[in-house]
């Protein structure tokens, strides 16, 4: 963990031994890597909000969307829009929840971290990894930094676990099955262990990580429903370990189901945009 008179960071890279980070980042490809994933999991951009999303210039912006529109990662018509391209076919034709998600999540994520004073998170599940999908960083001099777009395994932070406490006890089984984890087997979780975890999250409603995805990094987390009712998303409060305490669970449970229950609101006020109801008096 790094202190100086500048504000420091936490979280920007994990790390876990098996995650593999380059010494030097080419800035301008993990910039058009970002774009890419970002097209492919929720939708258009225009230029203007392509450079708000990477603060940069709109001029590195376009260049970097045209790079990717040679490439076939993204189209550009007529309009003031770019989207996911051929290259990413398979994800554009299965439409995503993660701009909805997204949306809904902003304003509550900033309004926890100015709440609690800690680093805020949104993240999806996909079989047995989870997506960071957004993330509003605390403005303390020690933070936990923004992840957005990292994956980890579900297993390892608190919004993958609670989402995995979610499942049926079946579908936990198969998607921790040995056969999955033929090729990787360190990375197979033991499952005694995980169930006795899972079990313990859906009695006190929050799961707890303690450096176990990152070192001097704790994390809170609940999970989030959608308008239907359905696990979607979990959220979390990521904080330096050093500040760290059981003490805070209370505060942190509460404001944590505060946010869940907004993002829900503003999922099902979409939903009924979607359906053209009149919102309930």
């Amino acid at each position: 963990m790094q202190k100086s008179g500048d504000r420091s960071t936490l979280g920007q890279v994990t790390a876990k031994k098996d995650r593999t980070t380059p010494r030097y980042v080419v800035t301008s490809v993990d910039r058009a890597l970002r774009l890419a994933a970002i097209l492919q999991l929720e939708g258009a951009l225009t230029v203007s909000e392509a450079a708000a999303r990477l603060s940069v210039a709109p001029s590195t912006a376009h260049r970097l969307l045209a790079t990717l529109v040679h490439r076939d990662f993204a189209t550009h018509d007529e309009g003031s829009e770019y989207r996911v391209g051929p290259a990413l076919a398979l994800a554009a034709a299965a439409p995503s929840q993660v701009a909805a998600l997204r949306g809904a999540a902003l304003e509550p994520l900033s309004d926890l971290v100015d709440a609690l004073g800690e680093t805020a998170s949104l993240v999806v599940r996909t079989d047995d990894t989870v997506r960071f999908i957004a993330s509003v960083e605390s403005d303390r001099a020690l933070r936990v930094g923004s992840r957005e777009g990292l994956v980890f395994p579900a297993h390892v932070v608190t919004g993958g676990l609670v989402l995995l406490a979610c499942l049926p006890d079946g579908e936990l089984g198969e998607l921790y099955a040995p056969e999955r984890y033929a090729h990787r087997p360190t990375a197979r979780p033991d499952l005694r262990a995980l169930r006795k975890e899972l079990a313990r999250i859906r009695r006190t409603g929050y799961a707890v990580n303690l450096e176990r995805s990152e070192q001097g990094v704790a994390a809170v987390g609940k999970v989030v429903v959608d308008e239907r009712s359905q696990p979607v998303a979990g959220i979390a409060i990521s904080l330096p370990s050093a500040r760290y305490s059981a003490a805070l669970l209370p505060r942190f449970d509460e404001a944590l189901g505060s946010a869940s229950d907004r993002i829900t609101a503003a999922l099902r006020g979409r939903a009924r945009e979607r359906r053209g109801a009149a919102p309930p008096r």
